[in-house]
């Protein structure tokens, strides 16, 4: 069974400091086991410490983004950090505050900005998911670089080259941009936010196991492209940051050190695969339908939260279906495209029906999985065993960092949770447990336990 904990007495920080192996990653000093190349990512500057009050400006310096700069926030940030970090980078030119009102990562959002922004060259944003998406999304699509500083450490898309955004159809994707020129956290400033931050935070980790396993599922049965880098790279730190999930509800520093450790270094995964499939798999399909879907019932549940519940769906499905001595048997997959219409509305379920056909089973696709299934399963099972975390161990877990465990726990509706459960499927091309126990009929059955 993978990463849970130990009684050893761990380091705080790691020996070598809070950015130890992200230096050398961002500096061009590891190898990557993969390929035996020198690892290149799109980053000048990853720094945390316990306070970076007093070097805000040596940090932004170096990275010659322009000469008048854009400090981007919210109200809350702004007050968090934000008024802090203008005030700081005076010395270094002229310097506006730019401060959202309630901002959105959609396309009204990004025009929205783009206005805010004209005439600046150096933008800075200060905050976490919808605010470092806007910033890095905008800046994107005229080439201007921008840095960030975290305020938060409430999900792992700090370090993404994509951005999370909602399109005119209402759908959640996550678009092509670029990476921040730097990425600085203060780690007293993280361990002050809301609570629920951190757990949400924590549960965008919790996902690895679920994820790893559909992915080696898929990579094994499919022959989709499958790396361990990800998995390499932030395993010491799971099993640290593992430890510490009931003190990230106290603001503990060293627990929230590890907590962005995990994040960052699963965000630079993507730089290595080009995918986020080492942490997004089948449970984030069922937060993404949630998003793109609740409408009226969307409870203002934050994306790591969602996942997290969803990743304890998620083990329990695949768990189950692990536990069985022979595999199931899936048909060729049914697609109704007209109740996707009723529940998507037309734009998105066009959209979705299209990456969902990708993956669809016709009758000789069946039949040729279910012969590879039948060959590989008791093998497959063994392989899987080793990336699992016991269900009951996780919802632990999560429950210890203060995120929520269940559907009700979020907010959400438990009849609308199942729905999301069982056609989430439809929304991703990506290959997932969710996609075998439909297919085999068992997917029906399970949910109706779910919520």
């Amino acid at each position: 069974m993978a990463r849970l904990t130990d009684p050893l007495t761990p380091e705080a920080p790691p020996g070598g400091g809070w950015t130890a192996l992200i230096d050398d990653i961002v500096a061009g000093r590891w190898t990557n086991p993969e390929t035996g190349q020198i690892a290149r990512v799109p980053y000048e500057s990853i720094v945390f410490a316990d306070s970076l009050d007093g070097r805000e400006a040596d940090l932004v310096r170096p990275l010659g983004l322009g000469s008048r700069y854009a400090v981007v926030a919210d109200a809350a940030t702004y007050d968090a950090m934000g008024g802090r970090v203008a005030r700081a980078l005076r010395p270094l030119g002229p310097v506006a505050a730019v401060v959202l009102d309630r901002p959105h990562a959609d396309m009204a959002g990004v025009a929205d900005l783009r206005e805010k922004l004209a005439g600046f060259d150096a933008v800075v944003a200060v905050g976490s998911g919808t605010i470092n998406d806007l910033c890095k999304y905008v800046t994107g699509l005229d080439g201007r670089r921008y840095c960030v500083f975290a305020t938060a450490a409430s999900m792992n898309g700090y370090t993404s080259t994509t951005a999370s955004m909602t399109l005119e159809s209402g759908l959640k994707v996550s678009l092509a941009s670029h990476a921040p020129a730097g990425f600085f956290v203060d780690l007293a400033v993280s361990a002050a936010a809301p609570r629920h931050l951190a757990a949400a935070g924590f549960g965008d980790c919790l996902v690895r196991s679920v994820a790893q396993i559909d992915w080696w599922m898929s990579h094994r049965l499919l022959g989709s492209v499958y790396s361990r880098v990800p998995y390499i790279i932030q395993d010491d730190d799971e099993r640290e940051l593992n430890r510490r999930a009931a003190a990230l509800g106290r603001g503990d520093v060293a627990a929230v050190g590890y907590l962005v450790r995990v994040l960052t270094l699963c965000g630079l995964g993507v730089s290595f695969t080009g995918t986020s499939n080492h942490g997004s798999m089948g449970e984030h399909q069922v937060s993404h339908y949630i998003d793109c879907f609740a409408g009226p019932r969307h409870p203002g549940s934050l994306h790591g939260q969602q996942v997290g519940v969803a990743a304890l769906t998620l083990a329990r499905l695949q768990q189950r279906m692990l536990a069985e001595d022979r595999p199931p048997v899936v048909r060729p997959t049914r697609i109704d495209a007209a109740d996707m219409a009723r529940r998507m509305g037309g734009p998105a379920a066009a959209t979705c029906l299209d990456l969902f056909r990708r993956k669809a089973f016709d009758a000789a696709g069946a039949d040729a999985f279910n012969a590879r299934l039948e060959a590989l399963w008791p093998a497959l099972r063994r392989e899987l065993a080793a990336f699992t975390i016991p269900v009951d161990a996780m919802t632990r877990l999560l429950a210890d960092a203060g995120g929520p465990t269940t559907a009700a726990g979020l907010g959400v509706p438990p009849d609308f949770y199942r729905e999301a459960v069982l056609h989430c499927r439809e929304m991703r091309d990506r290959f997932s447990f969710l996609d075998i126990a439909a297919d085999a009929g068992l997917l029906e059955a399970f949910v109706a336990g779910e919520g």
